[in-house]
């Protein structure tokens, strides 16, 4: 809306004042977007929680769990509908909203937030930690990432090709049928692993952070179309307002961090990492990155198959009798074994951080090594 006023009305339409040029700029409005989105969170933040302290919205903790995540027991949740505030104000404000790829964008955000939202309010109202049941909430994601994806190929002239990390020229075309149902695995499967990894204090949060940085760098590359093609990535114009959007998730996240940082004031709830895997496995889609994201998302996607491998060799070895099986870990996700073997809460968490931004810089890597 900003934009809109300072650079479509004010700068081009009645030439007021030379400088508002620079609005102009995706990469300056990404800018202010991120300073917007911190600054609100930062603002509403306090706010926020004492509200949801005051209608007793908190979180509750699986019996099963670590035990010391009992003291946590009643800690208000819910907090993502701030990171959501937050991405949502720096990008209406910031963004050319003429662009269908923020729409996009956005629309992931809020539809997977709103799944997350009824989880969250059914646990809080069941006063268990068992909220929306999974085939509803699956039913959601699917239904969200059918409708991105018959927008994306229906009215966006999207291209259902691959851009596989590491290789030049090898880009194979999946055609319709098969892309969408790729995407729909790349957007439930990304929102479903930032929802695994929030387990801890700051965790999920702190390594979004890292994730939404180097997003906002690969949509301003792939917007530029001679720097995309030099770097042999796939051009897409449109992309190139979405730096906005990614630069509010990196905000709001910054601006989240400062409540969810251990001990955590608030947590983010299912609200907010569904909203964030969801909207970060669609921004991968609509910049064609969609498996260098399993690199990006590094963390995510370990914290996945950990949870994938306890399963799975946890059924294949059940005894018949005593219906009893074996484990690899001593809990997943893979946080939880670490707090098993004794590593303090924020020790995990600053060491996964170190390791979430070593695969952000393999991921950047990548765009010179093909």
């Amino acid at each position: 809306m900003l934009y809109y006023l300072l650079y479509e009305v004010l700068h081009l339409k009645y030439q007021v004042f030379g400088p508002l040029r620079v609005f102009g700029y995706p990469s300056f409005r990404a800018l202010l977007a991120a300073m917007t989105a911190t600054l609100i969170c930062l603002l509403l933040g306090a706010p926020m929680i004492a509200w949801l302290r005051r209608l007793k919205y908190g979180q509750e903790i699986r019996e099963e769990g670590v035990k010391a995540h009992q003291a946590k027991k009643g800690t208000p949740t819910m907090g993502g509908v701030l990171i959501i505030t937050g991405i949502v104000a720096g990008t209406l404000l910031w963004a050319d909203l003429s662009n269908l790829y923020v729409w996009v964008v956005l629309f992931a955000l809020l539809a997977h937030g709103a799944i997350g939202f009824l989880d969250d309010y059914l646990k809080i109202a069941r006063r268990q930690n068992l909220g929306l049941q999974g085939r509803w909430k699956l039913l959601g994601q699917v239904t969200t990432a059918l409708v991105i994806g018959g927008v994306l190929i229906g009215f966006g002239n999207y291209a259902t090709y691959l851009s596989v990390p590491f290789f030049k020229d090898f880009q194979p075309d999946l055609t319709a049928w098969l892309y969408l149902p790729f995407m729909l695995l790349v957007m439930t499967g990304s929102s479903n692993a930032v929802n695994l990894t929030d387990g801890l204090d700051g965790l999920a949060i702190s390594t979004t952070f890292v994730v939404a940085l180097t997003l906002t760098l690969l949509c301003y590359v792939t917007g530029l179309t001679e720097l995309a093609l030099y770097l042999n990535l796939p051009p897409s114009p449109l992309a190139l307002e979405v730096t906005v959007f990614c630069a509010a998730l990196a905000g709001a996240s910054l601006g989240f961090l400062w409540f969810n940082a251990p001990p955590a004031e608030v947590f983010m709830g299912d609200v907010g990492s569904l909203a964030i895997g969801g909207c970060m496995g669609c921004v991968a889609i609509v910049i064609k990155q969609e498996l260098l994201l399993v690199i990006l998302g590094g963390v995510f996607v370990i914290e996945t198959l950990s949870v994938i491998l306890q399963v799975s060799y946890y059924k294949l070895t059940k005894d018949p009798q005593t219906g009893i099986g074996k484990r690899i870990f001593k809990m997943s996700p893979l946080h939880h074994h670490f707090e098993l073997t004794g590593w303090k809460e924020s020790k995990i968490v600053f060491r996964f951080l170190i390791v979430q931004i070593f695969f952000a810089l393999v991921a950047l890597a990548t765009l010179k090594l093909r």
